[in-house]
């Protein structure tokens, strides 16, 4: 089942923003925990870096998705569960991750057992974000891999900056209903690091929230960033992207493929949602050549 793109975003740690610092990063265990269970699929992505195979007893179901999750090939091999207090407790976890708008009776039956359970927030700036993947690793007991993993994200930003001085192009992240990340999101700051100008504020928009297609022909971008399809199941994105209406603005728009699985986290997906935003400009500047 194709996870809810919103039901992502609520249960926090995506790249659109919901407010709330990441928690400090604690010092390395003195022994590694080995039943690790993450309840996210923002942290799940992390996980998956930084800790031994034998160590994750599960992740959440939502990071076999394929085409919501970055890790699904890696996910399906092994456990996951769907976040209820019966399954994470069956599973015996000497440490459970998730995020703090997780359930609240399942964080506290957890709570009343004593098992360890780690709150994060959402990440806003990518630093933030490599703080984020910091605090994993150091929770894993392998905080090596956490500054080995930030070394290879920072890389990947680097290499998608643009020329400096270069003119950023107009740019719309549009995503199933014409849902668009706000300024001082994550997505915002990869977009500009990335070389181009978040244009959702061209809409009216001072947060995360939806662009009326109307908006969009009225004052099109330079680049349009949409969804990818998939056989028999296309995006609303997709399917907002073939409406006659922008037949009207293709001559002053170019489009750019974003798949929706990068907009719901940070971590490592940054490297992918680095190189996509790369390939964006690069059309869009391609078009102004």
């Amino acid at each position: 089942m194709r996870p809810d793109r919103r039901a992502l975003v609520a249960g926090g740690l995506a790249l659109a923003g919901c407010g709330s610092a990441p928690p400090p990063r604690p010092a390395a265990a003195v022994g590694r925990p080995q039943r690790i269970i993450s309840m996210n699929p923002c942290l799940d992505v992390i996980l998956v870096r930084v800790a031994d195979r034998s160590q994750i007893a599960a992740l959440s179901h939502w990071a076999r998705d394929p085409h919501g999750s970055t890790i699904a090939d890696i996910a399906t091999t092994l456990p996951h569960t769907y976040g209820t207090a019966e399954e994470v407790i069956a599973l015996r976890p000497d440490l459970v991750m998730t995020s703090k708008y997780s359930s609240l009776a399942t964080r506290n039956a957890l709570g009343r057992l004593g098992i360890s359970t780690h709150l994060f927030g959402v990440p806003e700036t990518v630093a933030e974000s490599l703080e984020q993947v910091r605090t994993v690793a150091a929770l894993t007991g392998h905080a090596d891999r956490g500054e080995a993993l930030v070394r290879q994200i920072e890389a990947a930003i680097d290499a998608a900056a643009p020329v400096p001085g270069s003119t950023p192009p107009s740019a719309l992240v549009f995503m199933p209903g014409g849902f668009a990340s706000g300024p001082g999101t994550l997505m915002d700051e990869m977009m500009r690091r990335a070389g181009l100008q978040n244009a959702v504020t061209r809409y009216g928009l001072t947060r995360t929230g939806n662009v009326p297609l109307e908006r969009l022909i009225a004052d099109p971008p330079e680049v349009l960033l949409s969804g990818e399809s998939w056989p028999g199941a296309p995006s609303r994105a997709e399917r907002i992207m073939e409406h006659p209406a922008l037949g009207r603005v293709a001559g002053d728009m170019r489009r750019a493929v974003f798949p929706e699985r990068l907009l719901f986290c940070g971590g490592p997906v940054l490297i992918q949602t680095a190189a996509a935003l790369k390939r964006a400009r690069e059309v869009a500047t391609a078009r102004l050549a």
